[in-house]
């Protein structure tokens, strides 16, 4: 029931910045919990940064202090603004949306992905 499309990934030289955006419809968007997620080339996907709808954030310790998560709800967007770019956050990064319901239902939607690259 959501539908998630990212954008916003590129090259980028090591010490630069990039900001994804992730766009939602189909659903009640302020309902979900919103995440970014990674994959680097040969890794197991991994959690980056997730926001919910009051704006309480969490952060990989990772990117602790580089990037941060933001959400848009009259929007039905979410951000990660990514500052001080390395080589090892060459990744696809994925938008997630989760909510978890009281009859323990899970509903866990996930974006295609956009590729980041950081090289020199």
């Amino acid at each position: 029931q959501v539908q998630l499309v990212e954008s916003g990934g590129g090259l980028v030289q090591p010490g630069g910045s990039l900001r994804l955006s992730c766009a939602a419809s189909g659903s009640i968007f302020s309902l979900y919990v919103m995440g970014w997620h990674r994959q680097g080339p040969g890794k197991q996907r991994e959690l980056v940064a997730t926001i919910t709808s009051s704006g309480s954030t969490h952060y990989a310790d990772s990117v602790k202090g580089r990037f941060t998560i933001s959400r848009d709800n009259a929007k039905n967007t979410v951000y990660l603004q990514m500052n001080s770019l390395q080589p090892e956050d060459t990744a696809v990064y994925y938008c997630n949306a989760k909510r978890l319901l009281p009859t323990s239902t899970v509903y866990d939607y996930w974006g295609q992905g956009t590729q980041v690259t950081v090289s020199s």
